[in-house]
């Protein structure tokens, strides 16, 4: 049985047949890629395959055939050519103050320097002259044009994002440096940037007017990530006895606009970790910058689910403005659900990409919005066995208690909206940990309901009210938000809920069997 490559990004290794892993064949995407531009820029999240992306490339450009032999690119590459290769990572390196900064690209720099054999005369002066002597001097003494791969570009702002004069700094140190190559075009082959955010390019790469965001392009959705056939097939010999339904709930679903992929990082490590489900890449992740970002913002959480975006709000992701949900979907805990013409433009519709992303964040959520750590495990499990077994007095104690147990300062500190906005973030949340599905805003031809939550055998139709006793349970029954799920054969649950905001609990809790 082939190894599983955890941890490995150099693609000769990936490829060497003494290692004998498991390898996803991406280079008819890359051999698209390198016919058809020139420069290019990639934004996916965080252990996504993009450092292994471009070490591929940088083998490809490099011209080492023998690590191409039965790889689609095989046969369409012209291997008489071999390019001198800059790469250049921000993956490590202590990006504090302008002269550690300064070293971190020296030490790039003459890595570069030293594998090209070559010499820079301003190697102890500024890093922008050596980078364009690099590239001259690379053009020169190789007699090919030179292809520049650069990753984590964005790694030195990200370190430092929460303090913004460090930032502010680092991004406009950035931008000089890539501005570097904008009058370089005649000894430039090709140029791939990647990173995880993507920083408006009007703030970051605005010398780079040619470079193509290729981030969104349907043709290059598949680049990094395994699609499901590719799982299905590559790792057949490692699927034996799993649930692959199941595994596709729970690790696929991030859309480019291509076919939906699974994060690699996941599907390596449930398959050498006993094939349990677990929520592998978002462990290795700290997120609680988005806790910040959310008290400062104050979303209404149901919202983000089937989020409306335009390009706008997506490129206009920078220091002194991060939108939520442009963040969101760049470090992955959002993606496309959709995409359609408006009258100025696309809309892309937002969703959360499968279980494992809905579970944690939604998790991440509830302890903010209500400072339960120690117990929550145990109030979702009653809350989950409640909904199983449409136990409606067992899921009307739990909802109760849950809102009892907030501190009085919850309420002060960290409404959202107002009072119901605040009330429907928690039962969003608390419902959406359950990994259950949920359809925030459910629309119907009478209008949306809150909240509708859809189990095997039951569907849960529930509307919520603030300080307005018995309206909530009529407003179902008189708009019939129901009625789309009679057909379906589940047993239907009508509930309404009134929030009271002087005593900050639940003060009506009603509900019906649907008809």
């Amino acid at each position: 049985m082939k190894k599983l490559p955890i941890g490995i990004q150099t693609f000769s290794e990936l490829v060497d047949p003494l290692e004998n892993y498991v390898y996803v064949d991406k280079t008819a995407v890359l051999h698209t890629l390198v016919s058809e531009g020139k420069y290019y820029f990639l934004s996916r999240p965080r252990r996504f395959g993009k450092s292994v992306m471009l070490s591929t490339l940088y083998e490809l450009f490099s011209g080492n055939h023998e690590l191409f032999t039965g790889l689609h690119i095989e046969d369409k590459w012209d291997w008489n050519k071999k390019y001198p290769v800059i790469r250049i990572s921000f993956g490590s390196g202590d990006f504090s103050t302008e002269a550690r900064f300064d070293d971190a690209i020296f030490d790039n720099l003459k890595s570069n320097m030293r594998r090209l054999e070559l010499d820079c005369d301003d190697a102890q002066n500024k890093p922008n002259s050596c980078f364009r002597e690099l590239i001259e001097t690379a053009c020169r003494q190789h007699g090919q044009k030179v292809v520049i791969l650069i990753d984590e570009y964005d790694k030195p702002i990200l370190d430092h994002i929460t303090y913004k004069e460090t930032a502010r700094r680092n991004r406009d140190k950035l931008k000089g440096f890539y501005s570097t190559m904008k009058d370089l075009d005649e000894h430039i082959k090709f140029v791939m940037i990647t990173g995880v955010s993507k920083f408006a390019r009007m703030n970051l790469f605005s010398g780079l007017n040619n470079l193509m965001d290729i981030s969104i392009n349907a043709k290059y959705g598949t680049i990094c990530g395994y699609t499901h056939h590719e799982v299905e097939n590559v790792f057949a010999e490692h699927l034996l006895g799993v649930d692959v339904a199941k595994l596709k709930e729970w690790y696929n679903g991030y859309n480019y606009f291509g076919e939906p992929v699974y994060n690699p990082f996941d599907i390596l490590l449930f398959l050498s970790n006993d094939k349990e489900f677990r929520p592998y890449w978002w462990s290795t992740g700290n997120p609680s910058f988005l806790i910040d970002l959310l008290s400062e913002q104050r979303r209404y959480l149901p919202d983000l689910e089937n989020y409306i975006a335009d390009d706008i709000i997506l490129d206009t992701f920078d220091v002194d403005h991060i939108d939520l949900v442009a963040l969101l979907w760049q470090t992955g805990y959002l993606t496309f659900a959709g995409k359609q013409q408006s009258i100025d433009g696309i809309e892309y519709r937002m969703k959360v990409p499968n279980r494992e992303i809905q579970i944690s964040l939604n998790n991440l959520f509830v302890q903010y919005l209500t400072d339960l750590t120690h117990d929550l495990r145990h109030r979702k499990k009653g809350l989950y066995l409640a909904l199983c077994q449409a136990d409606m007095t067992n899921m009307q104690d739990n909802i109760t208690a849950l809102f009892a147990s907030i501190p009085y300062q919850n309420y002060a500190n960290k409404i959202i909206q107002d009072y119901e906005g605040y009330y429907a973030s928690v039962m969003y949340a608390y419902l959406a940990s359950l990994g259950l599905q949920l359809i925030a805003e459910d629309t119907t031809n009478k209008g949306r309901v809150d909240m509708t939550v859809i189990l095997p055998d039951k569907v849960y139709v529930i509307e919520f009210k603030v300080d307005k006793p018995g309206m909530a349970l009529e407003q179902i029954k008189e708009k019939g938000y129901h009625g789309k799920y009679i057909a379906d054969n589940q047993e239907i649950y009508i509930v309404g809920i009134n929030f009271d905001s002087a005593e900050k609990n639940i003060t009506e809790f009603e509900w019906e069997k649907g008809k």
